[in-house]
């Protein structure tokens, strides 16, 4: 099985930041959450309107 393209880290204090694993660099804004949901949608099929969806649900709020 090949490994996922987009994984999470947990920056401590903050949230969570999406890897992607391809170009090792950032993808997207820090979750206030596990993103488990963009994960797997980021790493499978790719369906624009489930996208923002899921990114604005996860974002955490600017301070």
């Amino acid at each position: 099985m090949s490994r996922a393209r987009f994984v999470a880290k947990a920056i401590p204090g903050e949230g969570w930041r999406i890897l992607n694993r391809k170009t090792e660099g950032w993808w997207g804004e820090l979750c206030k959450d596990y993103p488990a949901t963009l994960l797997a949608e980021l790493n499978d099929a790719q369906r624009p309107p489930e996208f923002m969806t899921l990114i604005n649900k996860n974002r955490k709020p600017r301070q």
